[in-house]
């Protein structure tokens, strides 16, 4: 009997999920999910990719075993899948919120530059992830990033059309335009990840520069006759 009980506990010191007195199923679960996810984000700091982590130490740094990694993921794959959801998933609605009130062209480009800088630098292991795997991460991780902007890129192509000066835009130049100024705050977005938090003059600088890149970007399309740009 002593053995058993020994043994009872060896196995809930190496157990995934720690139960908590009145903590729901799906609260152990959710926190168990989380787990994962952060020990992906903790071992990707440096200069680590995605494809070379291993399921083994992903479970060893959440405190779980590998086989409860089933539980919540296919594989790795699926593990990379949820990562950048997970990266996306306050932000669309965070910069649909910037967009809407009413407020002149400059105030929304202003508020837009600094919801998603704000945002990517409150949540920067996500965003280094991104930025890594954007090129070079698999075929398959790839394409779930290229998704998430492509959706974004149409989300704010949809806002843009019900400003008055862009309504005589095609639904094509409108795309283009889009994917313009999700490009500049992109490229802001890196320039922030590799600038120290607490160099905030450089922080301010790539605030100010993306919102000016952003208004240049409305100037120039403000003298674009959409009409013109159909070909065949």
């Amino acid at each position: 009997m002593f053995t058993m009980i020994r043994k009872t506990r060896s196995h809930r010191r190496r157990g995934e999920e720690t139960q908590i007195p009145g903590d729901g199923r799906d609260a152990r679960k959710q926190r168990t999910r989380r787990a994962l996810l952060d020990a992906a984000l903790q071992l990707l700091e440096g200069e680590r990719s995605f494809s070379s982590l291993s399921l083994r130490e992903v479970t060893k740094t959440a405190g779980i075993t590998p086989a409860a990694f089933y539980r919540h993921f296919s594989g790795m794959e699926d593990l990379g899948h949820a990562l950048i959801e997970d990266s996306f998933a306050s932000l669309h609605q965070l910069m649909r919120q910037a967009r809407e009130g009413g407020l002149p062209a400059t105030h929304i480009i202003r508020a837009s530059v600094t919801t998603f800088l704000d945002y990517a630098g409150a949540h920067r292991a996500h965003f280094r992830f991104i930025a890594k795997e954007r090129f070079s991460g698999s075929s398959a991780l790839r394409m779930a990033i290229r998704k998430e902007i492509r959706l974004w890129i149409g989300e704010l192509a949809v806002d843009l059309s019900r400003f008055p000066a862009l309504g005589r835009f095609s639904a094509d130049d409108l795309q283009v335009l889009a994917g313009l100024m999700v490009h500049v705050i992109i490229a802001a977005t890196e320039l922030l990840l590799d600038t120290p938090p607490t160099d905030r003059a450089a922080l301010k600088r790539i605030y100010r520069d993306a919102e000016k890149q952003m208004r240049l970007v409305i100037l120039g399309a403000a003298q674009w006759d959409s009409s013109r740009s159909k070909s065949g």
